[in-house]
């Protein structure tokens, strides 16, 4: 049986389910890490966003920390810190004391987006110009914390001065692919949400990719959605769940995630599920053998070098075994 030598990580957004609380939510997440962690996945990030009554990623620093104390190896990360709500000094201290505490097994997204609506993005803002625009220099800055004293200015990030926090770019757009490929840095791709530009943001990124001190050559991840069950059926049952969480998205309704339906036609119109189907049209689902034909023909498309994975399953046994089954699929089982 063909292997699809790939590394797998997770994304979790740590949403609450129907009938959770935010404690739950939390609980479910740790339990996730340790479950993954032991199927022998390379990373776990933690998502941030903010103002959202049915996700608990709001403090993500502190949920990756907390995942840092309940697993053993696995690198915990950031899907991403959006820069334009953090001050670097303030993330480079935060990352830089967790590096000390759990050395070498951190990792940092950053994204430029507020990963919010805009009213809460002024609430949470560091300043009123817009910070976006800033995004190139906040990262060279965080590089510089991260890096070795001799090449820093008065203000430094203690601790955090030569902890060589590995750096990753994330991108939903092209905009993001251009930055990560002239800073020389990995570039991770939101295929699960906002695919429309994957093809186009891979290929900026590896065309103009420029080795640095960082990485010799390009290093591209994509994250998608992954539905794997016992049987095609089954998975198509349970991805009712991921369309009724994309359709929350695109009506701006708050409803936690939910269990699976057997009719996503009583809940959505068509305009409604021709967006929500688009916003997740990158996904894998089915059975192993579904799967593994799935990823074997993206990666004829893509190449990527690591994939990362996001689960919305409503039962959390059913979302552990959706991700062994991924591994399963890339470990040639």
């Amino acid at each position: 049986m063909s292997t699809i030598q790939i590394p797998v990580s997770v994304l979790n957004l740590a949403p609450i389910r129907k009938g959770q609380q935010p404690k739950e939510a939390i609980d479910s997440m740790i339990d996730l890490a340790q479950s993954v962690e032991k199927m022998g996945y390379s990373r776990y990030w933690i998502a941030e966003h903010h103002n959202s009554p049915t996700l608990v990623s709001s403090a993500t620093p502190i949920l990756i920390k907390h995942t840092l104390e309940h697993t053993n190896q696995i690198r915990v990360g950031s899907g991403g810190i959006m820069l334009p709500n953090h001050s670097p000094l303030v993330v480079a201290e935060q990352f830089g004391t967790m590096a000390t505490i759990y050395p070498d097994r951190l990792d940092l997204g950053l994204g430029r987006a507020p990963g919010t609506d805009m009213k809460t993005a002024s609430a949470l803002r560091r300043s009123q110009h817009d910070s976006v625009y800033t995004f190139p220099d906040d990262v060279n800055s965080l590089l510089t914390y991260f890096g070795p004293e001799v090449l820093q200015s008065d203000v430094k990030a203690y601790p955090g001065v030569g902890t060589n926090i590995p750096i990753y770019i994330l991108g939903s757009s092209t905009d993001s692919a251009y930055l990560a490929a002239e800073l020389g840095l990995p570039y991770v791709f939101a295929a699960h949400f906002a695919p429309r530009y994957l093809a186009e943001a891979i290929s900026i990124y590896r065309n103009r990719f420029k080795p640095s001190d960082y990485l010799d050559a390009p290093y591209m991840t994509v994250c998608l959605n992954v539905i794997a069950a016992e049987s095609d059926e089954e998975a198509q049952f349970e991805s009712t769940t991921m369309q009724q969480f994309f359709l929350n998205v695109v009506r701006g309704s708050r409803t936690p995630l939910s269990p699976p339906v057997e009719n996503m036609d009583d809940l959505w119109s068509e305009p409604e599920k021709q967006m929500a189907s688009s916003m997740s049209s990158v996904t894998l689902m089915g059975s192993k053998q579904t799967i593994r034909e799935q990823l074997t023909g993206f990666q004829k498309m893509y190449n990527a070098d690591e994939i990362m994975a996001v689960s919305y399953i409503y039962d959390q046994d059913k979302q552990k075994r959706s991700y062994e089954i991924l591994k399963e699929v890339t470990d040639g089982k």
